[in-house]
């Protein structure tokens, strides 16, 4: 499975373990929630900075992040 693939997988898996819809979290992002829809479906791809924004709200590496390592 290509990174990108894993990416929207895992951004879907860890807002909604948070508890977050699309909306909650584009406002989280100043987007929005068509933001959050076009990450999740592979439409777009976060740049950097919002990878990085997102990695340290789920409270979780990059790495986990884009599909890298196994996440619990």
């Amino acid at each position: 499975m290509e990174y990108q693939e894993k990416l929207k997988k895992n951004l879907k898996f860890f807002r909604k373990q948070m508890g977050l819809t699309q909306e909650q979290l584009a406002i989280q992002l100043h987007g929005h929630k068509s933001l959050v829809s076009n990450y999740e479906n592979g439409h777009s791809v976060p740049d950097i900075f919002t990878l990085i924004f997102l990695a340290d709200l789920f409270d979780i590496s990059l790495d986990e992040l884009v599909g890298r390592r196994a996440f619990a």
